[in-house]
């Protein structure tokens, strides 16, 4: 049922009702007048007839001759005039005029002191007593007025008549025009509905296109109609990407994972088949599988943590105190690489609005390339130049022990405060040719045990944090120098759309 139908109906139902209501409060209060009224000429007789009904009293008392009470009698109804009289005493009743049979019952004569309803033989009368008395003689009675009550039940009858009259006529003519008005006032509603009804969203890209119209809850409906449609078109997207990015992983996954899984089956044939190596070979061959077991591992960690970021909602960005998770990472670095050596200087009360995990895979990544690369001395530095993009060599291999150089500070501008994170390491450097290839992923030499997502994990990090990220030479030396500019406080820009640094360009490719 529509709604214009709906108030249709309970307008037909509701308008009776209140006129019904209003009608028996005019009811009410006609009869109040009436009674007033009426009353009123009751208290005005009473006070005209009083001394004659005491005459009566006193002749009746006296036992005055009859022709002296009807004198009396014929004065007192003379002055009634469209009342009923009756007077009661111990020496008999009297009556005159309009009132009751003498045999009904009146009210008891405390209670008629103000004018009550008393009906009887079908008939409503307002009936008044005004005690009255003589001295001498000593004589005692009750004067009684009486006045129909006809008149004004008819008027109060054609009243209630007339209201009934009203609500019946009323009722159809509400409903149509409460109908009619209804239609009218919902025609925006109804032309909101027929463009919302055309819109899928899964075929088209026309999203609803609304004017205001002046009527509040319609505004309100279009305005959340769109939020919805937006928040669809939201999370359609953030679907696309998931899929996209489990696509990118599976892909990755396969061709990153076929030469490693070729090679250690390769190997475990060699030890299963015959002749049977020999001590020197079989070590060789358990240290390769060793290499490549660690080298898968190390590649299907930092393809989760690239889709983890690729996915990440804005929900997950809290506060986090940067020097906090730069100790936390200096500390676990040196327990992993105990050849290394960290100066580290991060002092507290720089905060950042980020992800948490994603910020420590950043810190831990530059740490542990710094650490691959930092070994002092020129020994190697020619090959690895530019080579670097993930864990590529323990510095241990390299015969020398690891140096680096982790200072954090504010950058110094009010107009947009930012944290500076600079990690220096004493290797060999990255060339300027290489500087920007290294964030790329899968970027390493044939021969490097890593995984080359290293550097691109952080290039990741630092964009989805609104930072950058740059590599010189550290000053006063050989090394290299990566620089991080993150902004402080709260996240101004939401996260970046087309995050695609598992599912985009592939190594070689530049971004």
């Amino acid at each position: 049922m529509r709604l214009s139908t709906r108030i249709a109906l309970a307008v037909t139902v509701l308008v009776p009702l209140l006129v019904l209501a209003s009608g028996w409060i005019m009811v009410r209060l006609v009869g109040h007048d009436v009674h007033a009224q009426a009353d009123a000429h009751l208290r005005q007789r009473a006070a005209a007839v009083r001394p004659d009904a005491r005459n009566l009293l006193r002749a009746m008392a006296n036992d005055r001759s009859a022709a002296v009470e009807q004198a009396k009698q014929r004065k007192l109804f003379a002055a009634a005039l469209d009342v009923g009289i009756r007077v009661t005493g111990t020496e008999g009743t009297v009556t005159e005029g309009p009132q009751p049979a003498l045999d009904r019952p009146l009210p008891a004569p405390a209670d008629a002191g103000h004018p009550v309803t008393f009906r009887a033989d079908g008939a409503s009368w307002r009936v008044l007593a005004v005690p009255i008395g003589v001295a001498k003689p000593a004589a005692k009675g009750t004067l009684w007025l009486f006045s129909p009550d006809t008149a004004g039940q008819e008027q109060i009858g054609r009243v209630r008549r007339r209201i009934i009259t009203v609500a019946l006529l009323t009722a159809p003519v509400a409903g149509a025009v409460a109908w009619l008005a209804v239609t009218r006032a919902a025609l925006p509603l109804r032309r909101l509905q027929r463009r919302a009804s055309g819109i899928d969203p899964r075929v088209s890209a026309a999203r609803l296109d609304h004017t205001p119209t002046g009527v509040t809850e319609v505004d309100e409906l279009a305005h959340s109609l769109r939020t919805v449609l937006a928040r669809y078109d939201e999370q359609a997207a953030r679907t696309e990407e998931a899929l996209a990015t489990a696509r990118s992983f599976s892909a990755a996954a396969s061709h990153e994972l076929r030469n490693p899984l070729m090679s250690m089956r390769i190997n475990l044939d060699v030890l299963d088949g015959g002749p049977e190596p020999g001590a020197a070979e079989r070590a060789e061959i358990v240290a390769d599988l060793r290499a490549e077991h660690s080298r898968l591992l190390g590649l299907l960690v930092m393809l989760r943590a690239l889709a983890q970021g690729d996915l990440v909602e804005a929900d997950a960005f809290v506060p986090v105190d940067l020097a906090d998770l730069l100790h936390a990472a200096v500390a676990d670095l040196r327990r992993e690489h105990p050849h290394v050596r960290v100066a580290l200087h991060a002092p507290p009360g720089l905060r950042v609005h980020g992800w948490p995990q994603g910020l420590r895979s950043a810190v831990d990544n530059l740490l542990v390339n710094a650490a691959v690369h930092g070994a002092g001395g020129a020994r190697g530095g020619t090959e690895r130049a530019g080579a670097r993009g993930g864990t590529e060599r323990a510095g241990a291999e390299s015969g020398g022990t690891a140096l680096i150089e982790v200072t954090l500070g504010p950058d110094g501008d009010p107009a947009a405060p930012a944290a500076v994170l600079t990690v220096d390491d004493h290797g060999p450097g990255v060339p300027p040719a290489a500087r920007q290839e290294i964030f790329q992923r899968f970027r390493r030499r044939p021969d490097s045990p890593g995984s080359g997502l290293g550097l691109a994990l952080v290039g990741q990090q630092i964009a989805l944090h609104g930072g950058r990220i740059t590599v010189g030479d550290r000053p006063g030396g050989p090394g290299a120098r990566f620089t991080v500019v993150l902004p402080l406080g709260p996240a101004g820009d939401p996260l970046p759309g087309g995050r695609d640094w598992l599912a985009g360009a592939s190594a070689g490719e530049p971004r």
